[in-house]
Formats: structure tokens, C-alpha cells, sequence
């Protein structure tokens, strides 16, 4: 079958598209290197905002409170998202299967006001204090059906032989799935793992309606900032942002390549 070539349209329509997602990124971090204090007068090269930004003390303290509730609800998120996926993938039809995939998919659809106005109500009811745990648990809420969807489709494209050859061999359910699943889900994992962990640096409403005293997250914070105006400092600092997630994205492809590769050999 012979490959269509894509069309001067379609060229045109994606090269448009990726300028439209991309050029205000593009814009930012260039002008994180701008040696004036106006963010729309170009005035020279410069990195002095980065050492302004290493010397404001409330800002790396959000920063770090980001860092904390982004890894520990990131983790929840993996861990309960592969359980989902693995009772949604490889326990066929089960009662109460369509209410607990609602449940889990939910807060994908759901207007995330609607989620921090939920849990901020849940949490009153029950006592819990708004803070840095509340933050963490709504995240870990907020991220799950992300990371089910993700391991679940990676779940769907995992040949069944392997495990039941490990199986026939005597290894018991539990073993299958630490030494032939799990290993071979690492990929799928990850990757659902990044997703979680970088919706909860992006998140600002959720976290906005759980929050509580010394729990301002960084987007809390450049929010807080930006409404007063916009600085070269919070360029600086969401280019810093920026770099770290696709840090993280790159690290997570290159193994995925290298697993796949030793895979394939």
C-alpha cells in the first residue's frame, strides 16, 4: 500500500497548529534572557532574573511545596491507577465494572471547579484540615484516571503469552505479575507517572480551594504574582518549569526506547 504524502493543507494547517502551541512558549523563554525589566522590550541578553529568581525566598518555597505534592501525589496516582487498570484490562466483566470505570474516568471530564469544590466539601465534612495532605490526596484523585487510561492501554497491547508461559511454569498469580507484568509495564508506568506528576505541577484551581496555610503551590504563587504584573522573574521561573518537565519526558522516552530495544533483541 502506498503512503499518501501530506498535502500543502495539511503541511500548512500543522505547521500553524504547532506555532499556535508553541510560540508563546518559545516567546517566554527568550524573554527569561531579557537583560530589561520590561517583559515586552527586548533589551539585551541576560540571565541576572534567574538570580533573582534564586534569591526570592517565597517563591522556591512554593516551588518546593510544588516538588513535594507533585512526587508524593504523582506516586498515589501510579499506584492506584495501576491497580485500576489492571482490574479494568485483565478481570474481563465483573459486578459493578461500569460505576467503578466512572468513578475512576470521572475526574478527567469533570470541570476541575467542580472537583476542588467537591473535595474542599468532603474534606470539611470529614475533618480534614486544608493543607499540604489535602493538596496531595486531591492531586492523587485528580491524576489516577489519567494513569489508569495510560497502563491500561499499554496493558491492551502486552502479549498474554508471556504471562501465561510463566503461569504453566508454576509461578503463582502474584509472581506473574512482580517478575513478567509489572516489568514489561514499566513503560506504560512511567509514562503514567510523568502524566500525573505533571498535572499536578500545572494544577491551579484544584489546589486553589484545598489549600491552606503554608501550602501555596507555585502556580498559586506566580498567579498571585502575575496579578500584580507580569516581570522577567516569572519568565525565568516558568522556563525553569519547563525544562524540568521535559527533563523528565525525555528521560521517560529514553528508557521506554531502551526497554523496547532490549525487547526487540
Amino acid at each position: 500500500m502506498t503512503a499518501h504524502r501530506p498535502t500543502a493543507l495539511t503541511r500548512t494547517a500543522l505547521l500553524l497548529g504547532l506555532g499556535f502551541l508553541y510560540a508563546p512558549i518559545l516567546v517566554l523563554v527568550v524573554y527569561s534572557f531579557n537583560a530589561s525589566a520590561l517583559v515586552t522590550v527586548w533589551g539585551g541578553f541576560s540571565t541576572r532574573w534567574y538570580g533573582v529568581l534564586l534569591a526570592d525566598g517565597p517563591l522556591l518555597e512554593a516551588a518546593w511545596v510544588s516538588l513535594r505534592v507533585a512526587t508524593l501525589s504523582a506516586v498515589i496516582a501510579t499506584a492506584l491507577g495501576t491497580l485500576a487498570a489492571l482490574a479494568l484490562a485483565r478481570h474481563g466483566r465483573f459486578r459493578g465494572r461500569m460505576p467503578f470505570t466512572g468513578l475512576v474516568t470521572a475526574p478527567m471530564v469533570m470541570p476541575e471547579v467542580i472537583t476542588g469544590l467537591s473535595l474542599l466539601l468532603l474534606f470539611v465534612g470529614v475533618g480534614i484540615d486544608r493543607g499540604l495532605g489535602a493538596i496531595v490526596v486531591a492531586h492523587a484523585t485528580l491524576g489516577t484516571g489519567f494513569v489508569a487510561v495510560v497502563v491500561a492501554a499499554r496493558l491492551r497491547g502486552l502479549d498474554r503469552d508471556l504471562e501465561e508461559a510463566a503461569a504453566d511454569l508454576g509461578a503463582g498469580p502474584f509472581r506473574v505479575l512482580a517478575t513478567v507484568t509489572l516489568p514489561l509495564l514499566a513503560p506504560g508506568i512511567a509514562a503514567g507517572f510523568l502524566l500525573a506528576f505533571t498535572l499536578s505541577l500545572d494544577d491551579l484551581v484544584v489546589a486553589s480551594f484545598v489549600s491552606g496555610p503554608g501550602a501555596t503551590t507555585l502556580p498559586m504563587r506566580l498567579y498571585s504574582q502575575i496579578r500584580l504584573g507580569v516581570n522577567p522573574e516569572i519568565n525565568a521561573a516558568s522556563t525553569l518549569l519547563i525544562a524540568a518537565v521535559g527533563l523528565a519526558v525525555g528521560a521517560a522516552t529514553w528508557l521506554g526506547a531502551r526497554r523496547g530495544g532490549r525487547a526487540a533483541a
